[in-house]
This record gives C-alpha cells, sequence and structure tokens, in this order.
C-alpha cells in the first residue's frame, strides 16, 4: 500500500527502512521523500515508524562497554 502518493514511498519501504535504523519522521524524509510535498501521510508514516519500533530496546552502547 501507498503511504506517501506524492513520492511514491510505500508501507514496505518505510517498514524496511525503520528496520535499518530510522527512528524519526525527519530522517524518514530524508531517506525517502516521504512527507516532503503536502504532508498529508505524516500520520500513518509515523504511525508505521512506531509500530516497527514498538517494544524495541534502545541501543545503548555506552552502558553495553561500561560491565
Amino acid at each position: 500500500m501507498y503511504v506517501c502518493l506524492c513520492n511514491g514511498v510505500s508501507e514496505r519501504q518505510i517498514r524496511e527502512v525503520a528496520e535499518a535504523g530510522c527512528r524519526t519522521m525527519s530522517e524518514l524524509t530524508m531517506r525517502t521523500g516521504c512527507g516532503a510535498t503536502c504532508g498529508s501521510c505524516i500520520g500513518m508514516a509515523t504511525q508505521l515508524l512506531e509500530e516497527v519500533h514498538a517494544g524495541k530496546p534502545l541501543p545503548l552502547p555506552v552502558l553495553s562497554h561500561a560491565a
């Protein structure tokens, strides 16, 4: 399903970019163009980013070296 019609960004693309480490809408826009034109897709795109990262711990590299 297309989320951003203006720039042809699909739900699958958003999920793939999120799995690769994208966490914010601004980063998603830089990587894919999603939300850069009319902005009507921002709500859905943000929701997809949140779904992908729900329940995943944030990477804390400093703590892994502290022990």
